[in-house]
């Protein structure tokens, strides 16, 4: 699948092991290649679906400079967006505990920005995903956050883990956008190249 890939080396810049399982579940030979610090900062000016696709971007202008020629670079983020501001990762225990504690028994939004980048052109694309939470108990938060210490990711929750088996009522959109990665749009947009 994807022969019209096989002139380009593909680049994931992320360090994080959800994106890395979704890459390679779709059968992609491609490479890691991280740089540390990367700004994820925006305008306060950006909502929403806009945040994570600039960030997307501006995490691939910072590899831009070092990229070869037919290279093919996939950077994304995501975030968390409830009542109009963005969940990010968390700041500690009580951090994500907290988060938790406002996610639950409400809806949100999930939205990964995702930015294809080479040396000769550059797109990018936004997933949204629409998620209901239960009511979680404090026992529950608390048993989720010291178990699985969800501080790497937006919201302080992985829906693959635990709190997504006991806690998300429904789902509407991609589940693996949520997860970081909307691998179907990905796949499809590699697919058009």
């Amino acid at each position: 699948m994807l022969d019209n890939l096989k002139k380009y080396q593909i680049i994931l810049a992320s360090n994080s092991p959800r994106r890395k399982e979704l890459m390679s579940g779709l059968g992609v030979d491609y490479t890691i290649r991280t740089l540390p610090d990367v700004d994820e900062s925006y305008p306060d000016t950006l909502a929403g679906a806009e945040i994570p696709e600039f960030i997307a971007r501006e995490k691939a202008d910072a590899y831009r400079a070092m990229m070869k020629p037919g290279e093919l670079l996939v950077t994304a983020d995501t975030i968390v967006w409830l009542d109009g501001k963005v969940l990010g990762k968390p700041e500690g225990r009580e951090g994500a505990i907290e988060m938790l504690r406002t996610l639950s028994g409400k809806s949100h939004q999930v939205f990964t920005g995702v930015c294809l980048t080479t040396t000769e052109w550059q797109k990018s694309f936004t997933a949204s995903s629409d998620v209901q939470f239960d009511i979680l108990s404090e026992d529950e938060i608390q048993y989720y956050v010291d178990r699985y210490q969800p501080l790497d990711k937006a919201g302080a929750y992985g829906v693959q883990e635990w709190i997504g088996y006991i806690g998300v009522k429904s789902i509407s959109g991609s589940f693996y956008n949520i997860m970081g990665l909307p691998i179907q749009k990905l796949y499809g947009e590699l697919k058009n190249l």
